[in-house]
């Protein structure tokens, strides 16, 4: 199947504006820009037939052609990045099978994740929208809780039934546990990967609806598909000993920059 992957990426971002343009410092001490770093990371993922970085402003798109990128100029109506998504599909025809959206916060999400992700799809042609989610450890459940007590909105947390389907994603962490992990137990939290894939029948129909009290409520874009009845499917990865953080806020910069000296990432 023909798969087009879309990195969106907007400047005006209320916790971080300008967040695609910042810097990140490798192991060599070289800064490369996030959207840089989202790029080669969407480079990186075998099967992939098309990258488009897609944005309304142009300071990210010269820094994206500067950098070699294929560039998608969306409209600033765009809600978020799922609309994106449906422009730069529409514009190019509708050529392609499956369109991931690979967000623009997420460099260090590997390359596996998003191999997953297209391999759940083709394997099965009734999902319409597919997500990577995965478990977290005792570091990231920490990491977690750490934002929450002082009021930081950070990683998403994702619920779903046995068959893979969602039942539910927060900014909460979820489940509750009510009560401390002891270390030989499994930790119930999965982490929800900022990764998504598309039929084209669901991402033509999902800017025709607005914005349901849900998605209002926690800033998730993929919650519309739920409120209007189309399941996500949640795909299980595995990190593989490799430490995953999105960059939601300022203060995740050094996080990132301490994990891409961990990984020897120049």
């Amino acid at each position: 199947m023909s798969v087009l992957l879309v990195i969106p990426a907007r400047y005006a971002s209320t916790r971080f504006p300008g967040k695609p343009l910042v810097d990140l410092r490798g192991a060599g001490g070289a800064a490369r820009s996030l959207i840089r770093r989202s790029w080669d990371a969407a480079m990186s993922v075998e099967g992939v037939d098309r990258v488009v970085v897609a944005t309304d402003d142009a300071r990210i798109a010269d820094a994206a052609h500067g950098f070699g990128a294929e560039v998608a100029m969306t409209p600033d109506s765009c809600r978020n990045g799922t609309e994106r998504c449906a422009v730069v599909a529409a514009e190019l025809g509708g050529a392609h099978e499956i369109v991931v959206n690979l967000q623009g916060d997420a460099p260090l999400t590997p390359p596996w994740f998003v191999s997953a992700l297209i391999a759940a799809m083709q394997a099965d042609a009734t999902r319409q929208v597919a997500t990577p989610v995965l478990r977290c450890d005792a570091g990231a459940l920490a990491g977690f809780l750490e934002d929450r007590r002082h009021g930081r909105v950070g990683a998403t947390t994702a619920v779903f039934d046995r068959a893979g389907r969602a039942l539910y994603f927060s900014k909460e962490v979820l489940p509750y546990t009510g009560r401390p992990l002891g270390a030989a137990e499994t930790i119930p939290v999965f982490h929800h990967v900022g990764v998504y894939a598309y039929r084209p029948a669901a991402l033509v129909a999902y800017p025709s609806w607005d914005p349901g009290p849900l998605e209002t409520w926690e800033g998730l874009e993929q919650l519309r598909f739920m409120e209007n009845g189309i399941p996500v499917h949640c795909v299980e990865v595995r990190a593989r000993g490799q430490a995953f953080w999105e960059l939601n806020n300022p203060s995740d910069v050094e996080r990132i920059e301490a994990i891409l000296r961990e990984l020897g990432r120049d």
